[in-house]
């Protein structure tokens, strides 16, 4: 169901928005529908503080860990093993 939202904006301001519609092609009603749409997925992407503080706990992390190339022939004798057995 769709429900109306009433905005009080001064002259200058909705003159500015029409013009923009106007250069888009779209009715004011779409421009401020796609303006909100975007500013709720920048809020809803979260705190940058946040995020990097996850990235910080995750570096303090102390998985084992190996070079690239010994990994990578571990991963093959694995599969040489499972072949043969």
């Amino acid at each position: 169901m769709s429900k109306r939202l009433q905005v009080i904006l001064d002259d200058a301001e909705l003159n500015e928005i029409r013009a923009t519609a106007k250069e888009q092609r779209m009715t004011v009603a779409e421009w401020v529908r796609q303006a909100l749409r975007t500013a709720r997925r920048s809020v809803s992407e979260g705190r940058a503080d946040k995020k990097i503080e996850s990235i910080r706990a995750s570096a303090r992390q102390g998985f084992p860990t190996a070079d690239i190339d010994q990994m990578l022939s571990e991963i093959e004798r694995g599969y040489t093993n499972l072949d043969s057995g």
